[in-house]
């Protein structure tokens, strides 16, 4: 399979590590951008994260290794979603990834609009069995609907749940009526910001999430789930977000505690005046492969 060069690919890394036959992570992008509904450029998303992915360490002092040669990288061409509809896209994510798994490829989806995550998640669902979906946000994104469009970013955890009913929310902060009424006649395991920066959770929520997870664990990674103040190349900032290490602490423990089977980063939109969330987004894809592998 055609993979990109050192010079394109994620990380800068040789040929050697980053072939497709020799790594055993794929780097998959989805430029998708058909339903953003405030700041735009989430189709940039995947080509600047990778791009400015050429500037993080391959060493990680934390794990004490350089995953990218030990377990090899590889990236695949980033081609256009721009005409395709929003079903027709995840229908196409869907059959890519699932082919990925396959070949006992763990990937990782870059983003592109949260749409994408639908179709990651159903190649996933029908390799794993017990597997939940942890969600970290600032928005719900469970409306039936929005704008009229069912798999608009604003909607994909409504039709992940039609799917698994195993979703755990993390960081949320701004949502409908709608949405938190589904939340509680369902009881859909939500971790609000309100709640974690309460004294009485603020010690032990991390290991609360873990618990609430299964087995297998897909993460989607909505950027805007961290603060504003970390990433504000996003296209709705909303404040009062997560923050870096506290992020860390959890994804780590997800990693020791259970079997992170892959996860996807969303919603950043790239601007000339925020750069350093370019190079951020990279960091926090190479410490989830990290914490996972």
């Amino acid at each position: 399979m055609k993979t990109l060069p050192q010079k394109t690919n994620f990380l800068g890394i040789e040929k050697e590590f980053s072939l497709y036959e020799n790594s055993e992570i794929v780097i998959y992008s989805a430029p998708l951008e058909n339903s953003v509904s405030y700041g735009s450029g989430t189709k940039n998303g995947p080509r600047e994260i990778i791009k400015a992915s050429h500037y993080v360490e391959f060493y990680d002092e934390e794990t004490n290794c350089e995953l990218c040669f030990e377990k090899g990288i590889a990236t695949l061409p980033i081609k256009s979603l721009d005409k395709l509809k929003s079903k027709t896209a995840i229908n196409k994510i869907e059959k890519d990834v699932t082919n990925l798994i396959a070949d006992e490829k763990f990937v990782v989806m870059l983003g592109g609009e949260h749409t994408v995550t639908l179709g990651s998640v159903l190649a996933h669902h029908k390799k794993y069995n017990n597997l939940s979906v942890l969600q970290i946000d600032a928005h719900s994104d469970l409306r039936n609907s929005y704008e009229g469009n069912k798999y608009s970013h604003a909607s994909v955890m409504r039709r992940v749940y039609e799917v698994n009913k195993n979703i755990v929310q993390v960081g949320i902060r701004a949502q409908c009526k709608e949405e938190a009424d589904l939340i509680k006649s369902e009881n859909i395991k939500t971790f609000y910001m309100r709640d974690i920066r309460s004294e009485k959770s603020n010690v032990k929520w991390q290991k609360n999430v873990v618990e609430s997870l299964t087995e297998n664990v897909y993460i989607t990674f909505d950027i805007d789930g961290l603060d504003p103040s970390i990433v504000p190349a996003t296209g709705t900032p909303e404040p009062g977000g997560l923050f870096w290490d506290e992020t860390l602490d959890l994804i780590k423990m997800v990693g020791k505690k259970k079997n992170i089977v892959g996860f996807d980063l969303v919603e950043l939109a790239p601007s000339k005046y925020y750069e350093s969330s370019n190079f951020i987004a990279a960091k926090l894809v190479y410490k989830i492969l990290n914490y996972a592998l």
